[in-house]
């Protein structure tokens, strides 16, 4: 299917959406294979073998345990953070794995698991994409009942080995059923022109394609639901995050520091001199809560997952006369922003990548900054230029990104990124705003640089914890 706006933002749980939410999602559909061809019965050893980025920093990205919960037939969008930790302790303490045993335990089979039947190969690149990985269960004879290949490209999307031609080509039929379908943000702007219709406008349209007004609209204000209750449970969180790495938690006291700058003021009340320290909270929040493994939207990948919810959160308490806005005011900037910054997402996705694995932090930071301007730009009344020149700007300058986490650990310097990001989003947003939409470099030139630059930059620098901070900080 064409991607869309819910693919862009999909409910998942951290630290990683190529490295947990798309290992997990290709494990839990190989499981559903095997049970659906009636062989599930037979199976006595599995092996999973892990390649390239998945391999190499698997362990801090919650790989590993991703991959057996979704053996077991769990889903990304529909595990939640204490059935992760009651399974993954269940698999410690008996030595067993209930294959395909989620949702009803008993038509599962409990076969013996230990680290040995899980294999890394952190120097070995498959052809299609560094994040890799391969299932294959047999029976007591040793006959290779099933066996897949799957590569996680970003996101939490999955490409099985083989079919990528077909995906494509699935890809680009799905595309023309649309009304208003477009490729690059040229396109776009052509649709937009031609129509007299904003960017969140086209996307609508689409998205109108196989979902309801009301589904679009309902379904958006339940992502931003999911990403505020991230944000409600994150401050309510002390202590360090999980890992080695002894990372504070600070989220909690900023965001205590911050109401006390406001106690004789109405509750809700957001001094707008502040308004760049409640951008910085939201962040830290959202990639604190992310790190520790928490329920977190994609957007579009759990290591940039902050950015957009922090910028959509200054649209909402910042922007000029939301402090006049009814609710029906704020839920339709919600769902106008989320559809304008999907709308650019679907250009990085087709044209480039949104994988750190595949293109350095460029690809995930950059493009959530990119997404996040595009957004704030369209709900502060941006015209279709303006908002693809903000989308530019925000791209141009995360150029060149690298992705080199301490530890593998999706924390340093991750959760702090998420917050420069996303001031560089806003930012954007008002240069593009104070000009008429008229600029010399255009979008679809910085996604192209993006993905050159990508395929240009050392492996060292794409999440393979070779290179950089990851390497040169000494992680105790």
């Amino acid at each position: 299917m064409a991607v869309g706006v819910f693919d862009l933002f999909s409910i998942g749980i951290g630290p990683s959406s190529s490295h947990t939410v798309g290992p997990m999602r290709a494990a839990a559909v190989f499981a559903g294979e095997l049970k659906a061809s009636g062989k599930l019965d037979r199976v006595t050893s599995l092996r999973v073998d892990l390649y390239g980025s998945l391999a190499a920093t698997g362990r801090g990205h919650g790989t590993m345990t991703a991959v057996l919960l979704g053996l077991e037939g769990y889903h990304p969008e529909e595990i939640l953070p204490e059935q992760v930790e009651e399974r993954l302790a269940s698999i410690a303490e008996t030595g067993t794995l209930n294959l395909g045993g989620a949702v009803e335990p008993e038509s599962g089979v409990s076969l013996p698991y230990g680290e040995a039947d899980m294999i890394l190969h952190p120097l070995t690149v498959l052809p299609r994409h560094t994040n890799g990985m391969k299932f294959s269960v047999s029976d007591a004879d040793g006959e290779v009942l099933h066996e897949a290949t799957f590569f996680s490209v970003g996101g939490g999307f999955i490409v099985r080995e083989g079919e990528e031609d077909a995906a494509q080509k699935e890809l680009e039929e799905s595309k023309k059923e649309l009304p208003l379908p477009f490729r690059t943000a040229a396109e776009l702007m052509g649709r937009c022109s031609s129509k007299g219709l904003g960017i969140s406008d086209i996307m609508f349209i689409n998205e109108r394609a196989s979902r309801t007004e009301e589904e679009i609209r309902e379904g958006l204000l339940h992502i931003w639901s999911v990403m505020e209750g991230c944000v409600e449970t994150s401050l309510k969180r002390e202590g360090v995050l999980p890992g080695g790495l002894k990372v504070r938690r600070r989220a909690p006291d900023w965001h205590e520091r911050l109401l006390k700058e406001t106690k004789d003021q109405d509750p809700d009340y957001r001094d707008p001199k502040y308004w760049q320290e409640w951008v910085n909270l939201i962040a830290l929040a959202v990639n604190e809560e992310n790190a520790s493994g928490g329920r977190v939207v994609t957007a579009p990948t759990n290591g940039a997952a902050g950015i957009i919810p922090a910028v959509l959160y200054y649209a909402l308490h910042f922007a000029p006369g939301m402090d006049k806005a009814t609710q029906q005011d704020r839920d339709d900037v919600v769902v106008k922003f989320l559809l304008a910054a999907g709308a650019v997402g679907v250009l990085y996705k087709e044209q480039a990548s949104i994988s750190g694995a595949e293109v350095g932090c460029q690809g995930e930071v950059g493009s959530a900054s990119s997404m996040a301007a595009a957004g704030l730009a369209e709900v502060m009344g941006g015209s279709p230029g303006q908002v693809e020149n903000a989308a530019e700007i925000a791209m141009e300058h995360n150029l060149g990104l690298t992705c080199d986490p301490i530890g593998g650990l999706v924390q340093i310097p991750c959760i702090e990124r998420n917050a420069i990001a996303a001031a560089k989003a806003i930012n954007a947003a008002k240069m593009a705003l104070w000009g008429d939409g008229t600029h010399r470099v255009s979008l679809d030139e910085v996604i192209v640089t993006m993905r050159e630059t990508g395929k240009d930059m050392s492996s060292k620098y794409k999440e393979t914890a070779m290179g950089g901070l990851a390497v040169n900080v000494v992680e105790c």
